[in-house]
């Protein structure tokens, strides 16, 4: 039955015959598991759902099989090597385009460990990515503020030198090592500590207004990382679902190509086995009868066409008869003038009619 076979006309056959039939329909049988269970696992990498992914690679499973049993079925075995190969080779065609999508999924799972591992390399990568592209996004504004926060801190440092510089002046003066050089609290050394107490309530004033508007920056800097952290951790979920089929057919393709090219060789020869097993057998009893019914139904097929060609011409001889003997006949023309002459009457009368009313 896999095979394609006519199971009555098998029975006819010798039991090595039938061995042989069976041979064929199994390997259609087995491809169409492979199959089954190729497809099951590429559709649970999809939809990560048991049901769904059964229930498609049935379909796909029973889809490939009838297409083998198909291919099987339609070679037919004639002594005509060249001819029987014509006939195989867009069935070949099929068959490896067939053997490739049943490989593919199994060769996913047999190196399912060194996927992870590329696909763990290019998460890793793409998180890093992301967060570079995001950090784009807030960069410019918080260098910006960086930027004013560093100006306000230069600020005070420059109000705190000078206030320093005031501080060794006036004491300096009071120590006579500079300025008017006398020992004392003179004057000088009073007009000197007056501007060093000038300078730092300035000092003190500008801390604290430059204090508060560094907080407000940093707080803003603050949330900016808060919402840049939030749009990196919105954004994660995506990076670590990236594990779908393509994704892994992807990272396939960045593993050597010499094993996965010998499994496709494996898969390509259980696929076209079928087709090759039909090509190298010798014509056998079955094949010799089921020719012999083949060309039983043709010859009588041809046969009724031959009688009908051969009846529509003697039909249409006799007709051409018919009509040239009544050509002669006086009768038949004396009637046929009544009658036209009757239809001439006739329209002539309704011309008269259909002119006088429009008159």
């Amino acid at each position: 039955m896999c095979s394609g076979a006519d199971t009555e006309l098998l029975e006819e056959c010798s039991k090595a015959e039938q061995i042989k039939q069976a041979g064929i329909g199994a390997t259609v049988f087995f491809t169409a598991v492979m199959a089954f269970i190729a497809c099951s696992y590429a559709l649970y990498t999809v939809f990560d759902n048991v049901l769904i992914a059964v229930f498609f690679g049935l379909v796909w499973g029973l889809l490939i099989f009838n297409l083998d049993r198909f291919i099987v079925s339609t070679i037919k075995k004639r002594d005509n090597f060249r001819s029987e190969f014509l006939q195989a080779v867009p069935r070949i065609i099929l068959a490896i385009i067939i053997a490739v999508v049943i490989a593919k999924p199994l060769e996913l799972k047999i190196f399912e460990k060194e996927i992870d591992r590329v696909l763990l390399e290019e998460k890793n990568q793409m998180t890093l990515d992301n967060q570079e592209q995001i950090a784009l996004q807030y960069n410019p504004e918080t260098t910006q503020l960086q930027t004013e926060i560093d100006a306000l801190k230069a600020g005070i440092s420059e109000k705190e030198a000078e206030v320093n510089n005031l501080y060794d002046t006036y004491i300096a003066e009071a120590e006579g090592r500079e300025g008017t050089l006398k020992i004392g609290k003179g004057p000088v050394y009073k007009e000197k500590r007056e501007k060093h107490d000038a300078a730092l309530s300035e000092l003190q004033a500008l801390r604290l207004g430059n204090n508060s508007k560094i907080a407000e920056k940093e707080s803003q800097i603050a949330a900016l990382e808060m919402d840049y952290k939030g749009k990196v951790a919105d954004t994660q979920p995506t990076i670590d679902g990236f594990d779908g089929l393509m994704a892994r057919i992807s990272a396939l393709d960045e593993l050597p190509w010499f094993p996965s090219f010998f499994i496709f060789l494996l898969f390509l020869a259980i696929e076209t086995a079928p087709v090759i097993s039909k090509l190298l057998a010798p014509k056998g009893e079955y094949d010799m009868k089921l020719e012999d019914a083949e060309s039983t139904v043709k010859t009588w097929v041809d046969q009724k066409e031959y009688q009908r060609k051969q009846q529509l011409a003697t039909d249409a001889q006799i007709n051409d008869k018919v009509y040239e003997d009544l050509a002669g006949e006086e009768e038949l023309y004396a009637y046929k003038q009544k009658m036209a002459r009757e239809i001439m009457q006739l329209q002539a009368d309704a011309f008269y009619k259909q002119q006088k009313r429009n008159l």
